[in-house]
C-alpha cells in the first residue's frame, strides 16, 4: 500500500512472459503485412517491359526515318504503350552501309527482343538472323518474290506486316508520264538489281510499256557511284524520263537522282513522295509513315499472343500523289489541270 493505492505485486517471470508474448505478437502483424503489401517492383516484374527491335538500313538523321519512328511511336501510343513504362525500342541502323545489317540484325536476336520492325533491304537480313521471333515488315516492296511469305493471308512463317504494291506502282508512273508528255516514246528504268523486288517491278513496267506504246531502256545501279554513269547513258539513248524503281539504296540517293534528273532535263517518276520533295518531277504510291503506324498493330497483337504466321500481310489503304510545280517549270512542262486536281500535294 502507498499512497493509499493498491498495487498488485507482478513477479519478474511475468513480466518477462509479457514482453515476449507482445514481441511474438508484433512479428506475426509484420509478417501479415507483408503478404498483403507488394514488395517494390513486384508490379514490374509481373507486366515486363516489352522490348521491340527496329532495323533500317538507311540513316537514323534522314529525315523520312525520323518520320517513320514517329509514326510508329505514335500507333504505340494509341494501342497503350509508353515508351519507357511498358514498352522500349532498340533501333540498329546500318547507314547505307548494307555488308553491317547481318551483324546488326545479330544484335538484336542477342537482345532476345519480341519482335523485330523492319523494312526493304533489312528484312533479309532479319529473316537470316532469326526465324523464331517474329518480324514485322513496316513496308517491302513485294513480300512473294524473296519468299517472305507463303502467301500473303497465312504467311506461315515469322514474317508478316505491310506491303507497298511497288511493282503494280511502276504501270500507275508510267500512265501519269505519258499523261503529262503525250509524245514520250523512251523511258529510262533505273534500278538496283541486288534489291529481290527489283525483278517483279521490272515485269510490271515492261508490261505497261508495252500497252502504252513505249520503249523502255532498264539501267542497273548497285551502289551510289554508279547513279552518275546511269544518267549519262540514258540521256545519250535519248530518253525523254525515267521511272526510279523503288530501292532503299536508291531512296537513300533521291537528292543526288533528282539533281541529276534536272541537270540532264529529264522527268523524273518515282515513289515514295520523298523524291518529289527533293526535285523529282512526280511521287506516286502509298503513305509510308501511315504504313508504319500501322505496324504498331501488328506488335500489338504479337505481345498478345498472335503468331505473325497467322497475321495476313496488309495492302496499303492510302496513296499519295505530290507533282513539283518548281520542276515542271524548270523543265518547261505544263501540267494538265486535271492532274493537278487529282494531286494531294503540290509542291510550288
Amino acid at each position: 500500500m502507498k499512497g493509499g493505492v493498491c498495487r498488485p505485486q507482478v513477479s519478474r517471470r511475468a513480466r518477462s512472459m509479457r514482453i515476449i508474448s507482445c514481441i511474438i505478437g508484433l512479428g506475426a502483424f509484420l509478417a501479415v503485412g507483408a503478404l498483403i503489401t507488394p514488395l517494390p517492383g513486384t508490379a514490374q516484374q509481373a507486366t515486363p517491359m516489352a522490348r521491340i527491335g527496329f532495323l533500317s538500313a538507311s540513316f537514323p538523321s534522314d529525315a523520312r526515318n525520323v518520320r517513320f519512328l514517329m509514326a510508329f511511336r505514335q500507333g504505340l501510343r494509341e494501342l497503350g504503350y509508353v515508351e519507357g513504362q511498358n514498352i522500349s525500342i532498340e533501333s540498329r541502323w546500318a547507314e547505307g552501309q548494307y555488308d553491317r545489317l547481318p551483324g546488326l540484325a545479330a544484335e538484336l536476336v542477342r537482345l532476345n527482343v519480341n519482335a523485330i520492325v523492319t523494312l526493304g533491304a533489312a528484312v533479309a537480313a532479319a529473316q537470316q538472323a532469326t526465324d523464331t521471333i517474329p518480324i514485322v515488315m513496316g513496308v517491302v516492296i513485294d513480300p512473294m518474290t524473296p519468299g517472305f511469305a507463303a502467301n500473303l493471308a497465312r504467311p506461315g512463317r515469322n514474317i508478316t506486316g505491310l506491303s507497298s504494291m511497288a511493282p503494280e506502282l511502276v504501270g500507275k508512273q508510267l500512265e501519269l508520264l505519258k499523261e503529262i508528255l503525250p509524245r514520250v516514246s523512251r523511258v529510262a528504268l533505273l534500278g538496283n538489281p541486288a534489291n529481290a523486288g527489283n525483278t517483279s517491278q521490272l515485269r510490271q513496267a515492261k508490261e505497261a510499256a508495252q500497252a502504252l506504246g513505249l520503249r523502255l531502256q532498264s539501267l542497273e545501279v548497285r551502289d551510289a557511284h554508279e547513279i552518275d554513269t546511269a544518267f549519262v547513258t540514258m540521256t545519250k539513248q535519248q530518253a525523254s524520263a525515267v521511272v526510279v524503281l523503288a530501292d532503299s539504296m536508291l531512296i537513300d540517293q533521291r537528292t543526288r537522282i533528282a539533281s541529276l534528273a534536272a541537270r540532264h532535263r529529264l522527268a523524273t517518276v518515282a515513289w515514295p513522295v520523298d523524291h518529289a520533295e527533293v526535285g523529282a518531277l512526280m511521287a506516286d504510291g502509298p503513305n509510308v509513315t501511315d504504313m508504319f503506324r500501322r505496324a504498331a498493330t501488328y506488335v500489338d497483337k504479337i505481345l498478345k499472343g498472335a503468331k505473325a504466321a497467322d497475321l495476313p500481310i496488309e495492302q496499303p489503304t492510302r496513296f499519295e500523289l505530290v507533282i513539283n510545280l518548281r520542276t515542271a517549270k524548270t523543265l518547261g512542262l505544263v501540267i494538265p489541270q486535271s492532274l493537278l486536281l487529282r494531286a494531294d500535294q503540290v509542291i510550288q
